[in-house]
């Protein structure tokens, strides 16, 4: 207890602040989020440690707490036994509580738990200026005010934001199920669609060529003509090697021409029966949603969408890539006010992917957002 100064008190805030700024060094987190782990585990390890040690010496030892020997002031080692046992408790009950703490913390958060925190360590460094100082204990009420309540308010409300966050989560992960399965039961029933619609797709091509030829009106060849015309996109049906990606492909093309979008799929799934129809349905109905979103954002003569799929050796690639606005932030939130609804997209597929051992990378560059995605094919 001799750097800096020799009053123990004042080596506190030079001790938050060096612990502060370790962590912060150590953990990709934010400021907010740093802030109140060092305060969490300052309050409740060895603040709350130590006021439980001065309660539990007060009441064996009364005012016999500070002994003096050979001139100098100090604490009874029966207190810092004391000590030592609850700071292990108290980390082993701080574990089982914070070992599943998912919640952001926010600057709101920081705020109101370091007010609560200042008042607490202003109260503790008195005590500890009295005891290494002045040699006086000070009384229990002191260290229930400096030590429990912050501590018990601090890890209170930080555990109930925590579950209320796990909940949201939870009700996140129902909507999110039942978006997929809603997803994937729309393109169910477009294949069926489609089946229906190319079981006679030979036929009535051939009958529209015998009343295009026989019929001598123009009115008649015309109509044949356009009935024709209606029917071409079957002609240029999206063959992958997956029916149900077919059904996929062909709806995102009609979508994207619709918007104007200029789209193109060269899509080889031949060999790939490992991935199951609704990991499918996720991986390119959202990839080629977001871009369909993102080229709606430019100019019609901008508007390009580029999807490809292959495998190569034993990987499975896929590249969705489309032009973007040069100010748009590579992210993986949704823009979309509903964000209780909203903003799976990204988080999706990287689970659907996962899944399969695969990683993604999601490239920004000034003009351009490429999505890379990579399986391991067994």
């Amino acid at each position: 207890m001799t750097w800096f100064t020799e009053l123990g008190a004042y080596k506190i805030p030079v001790l938050i602040i060096v612990g502060l700024t370790v962590i912060k060094i150590c953990y990709a987190d934010s400021f907010a989020t740093c802030g109140i782990c060092y305060e969490a585990y300052l309050i409740t390890i060895p603040i709350l440690t130590e006021g439980i040690g001065m309660l539990i010496g007060h009441a064996f030892y009364q005012d016999n707490i500070i002994v003096v020997i050979d001139g100098d002031s100090l604490m009874r080692w029966e207190i810092y036994a004391i000590i030592l046992i609850a700071r292990i408790i108290v980390l082993c009950l701080s574990y089982l509580m914070c070992r599943n703490f998912t919640y952001q913390v926010n600057y709101k958060d920081f705020i109101l738990l370091t007010t609560i925190f200042i008042f607490a360590i202003v109260f503790f460094m008195s005590d500890v200026y009295m005891h290494l100082n002045l040699g006086v204990a000070g009384d229990r009420l002191h260290y229930i005010v400096s030590t429990a309540l912050p501590a018990a308010g601090i890890m209170t409300f930080l555990y109930a934001k925590n579950t209320m966050y796990l909940r949201e989560q939870e009700q996140r992960g129902k909507l999110q199920i039942a978006l997929l399965q809603q997803q994937f039961a729309y393109y169910q029933e477009k294949m069926k669609d489609e089946d229906r619609v190319r079981s006679i797709y030979h036929d009535l091509k051939n009958h529209l060529l015998v009343m295009e030829n026989r019929q001598n009106t123009e009115e008649t060849r015309q109509m044949a003509k356009t009935l024709r015309s209606q029917i071409t996109d079957y002609e240029d049906y999206a063959h992958t090697g997956n029916e149900f990606l077919d059904i996929i492909v062909k709806d995102k093309t009609a979508k994207a021409r619709e918007k104007q979008i200029d789209f193109s799929a060269m899509v080889d799934f031949h060999g790939i029966d490992f991935i199951e129809p609704l990991d499918i349905s996720t991986i390119f109905g959202n990839a080629i949603d977001n871009a369909i979103e993102a080229s709606e954002k430019l100019p019609e003569s901008k508007r390009l969408i580029t999807v490809k799929a292959e495998r190569v050796r034993d990987m499975l690639l896929i590249t969705v890539e489309n032009n973007t606005l040069p100010e748009n932030h590579l992210t993986e939130r949704t823009t979309k006010k509903d964000r209780f609804a909203h903003g799976f997209g990204i988080p999706n597929i990287k689970k659907a992917v996962e899944k399969y051992g695969g990683q993604c990378r999601f490239q920004q560059e000034e003009r351009t957002y490429r999505l890379n995605i990579l399986i391991p094919c067994p």
